[in-house]
C-alpha cells in the first residue's frame, strides 16, 4: 500500500470514528422518560417521552379552581347542658335538630364556655354541622354575647353573635365564611355545681364558600 492510498485510509478511520461520537452524544441510549399532565378546561391527560409537550389547545398550567357560593338559613332545636362552678360555666354537649334552608346539614352539636361576671358577657363556643356524609366547622368569633334578661337566675338568655366557618369534610371540605348566630335558652340556677339542661334555639344565616 502505498503512502498516499495509507493517507486515505487513516483520515476514513479518524471520520468514522467522529462521526459515532457524534451519534453517541447526540441520542443517549438510556435517555430518561418523563411525565406531564396537560390541561383543557375541566379535562386532565398524561403525555409522557423524551420531551414531553401538550398538543395544540392543551397546557401545562393548571386552571384556578372556582370557588362556590351556598346561602345558608337553618333554625337549630335541642337542649345544652351546662354545669356551673364558682368561676365559670361550661356547656358540657348541645345537642339539636334543624330545619330551613340548611344544605343538608340537619344535626348540630357543640360545646362552649364562660366567665360571666355581668348581665351581658362574651363566650366561646363551637360546633359541627352535619348531615348528608358531610360536615361543617363552626366557632363563635369575638362579637358573640350572652345576655339576660334578668341579672340573676332564673333568667332567659340570648345569643348573638358570629360563627366563622373553618372547613369540613365532604363537599364542605375547605369551606370557609362567617354566619350570623342568634339563639335563647333558660338559665334556672347559677350555684357552683348545679347541672341542668335546657331547651335551646339556634338560627344561622349567611353563606358557605367552597373550593
Amino acid at each position: 500500500m502505498n503512502t498516499n492510498r495509507k493517507t486515505k485510509f487513516a483520515r476514513a478511520i479518524v471520520v468514522a470514528v467522529a462521526l459515532s461520537v457524534v451519534a453517541a452524544v447526540g441520542t443517549p441510549a438510556n435517555a430518561a422518560t418523563t411525565t406531564i399532565s396537560c390541561y383543557k378546561g375541566t379535562a386532565v391527560k398524561k403525555v409522557s417521552g423524551i420531551n414531553p409537550k401538550c398538543a395544540v389547545g392543551w397546557t401545562t398550567k393548571k386552571p384556578a379552581t372556582k370557588s362556590k357560593i351556598v346561602a345558608f338559613a337553618a333554625t337549630y332545636k335541642g337542649d345544652i347542658a351546662m354545669l356551673w362552678s364558682s368561676s365559670d360555666v361550661k356547656a358540657t354537649s348541645v345537642t339539636a335538630v334543624g330545619t330551613g334552608q340548611m344544605v343538608g346539614l340537619s344535626r348540630l352539636t357543640g360545646t362552649g364556655s364562660a366567665t360571666p361576671s355581668n348581665q351581658c358577657d362574651g363566650f366561646k363556643g363551637s360546633g359541627v354541622l352535619s348531615g348528608g356524609g358531610s360536615t361543617l366547622k363552626v366557632s363563635f368569633d369575638s362579637s358573640a354575647r350572652a345576655c339576660g334578661d334578668a341579672a340573676a337566675a332564673p333568667s332567659d338568655v340570648s345569643i348573638t353573635g358570629s360563627a366563622l366557618i373553618s372547613g369540613g369534610t365532604g363537599k364542605f371540605a375547605g369551606a370557609t365564611g362567617k354566619l350570623k348566630v342568634t339563639g335563647s335558652f333558660t338559665v334556672k340556677s347559677t350555684e357552683a355545681g348545679t347541672t341542668e339542661k335546657s331547651a335551646l334555639t339556634l338560627k344561622l344565616s349567611g353563606n358557605i364558600t367552597t373550593k
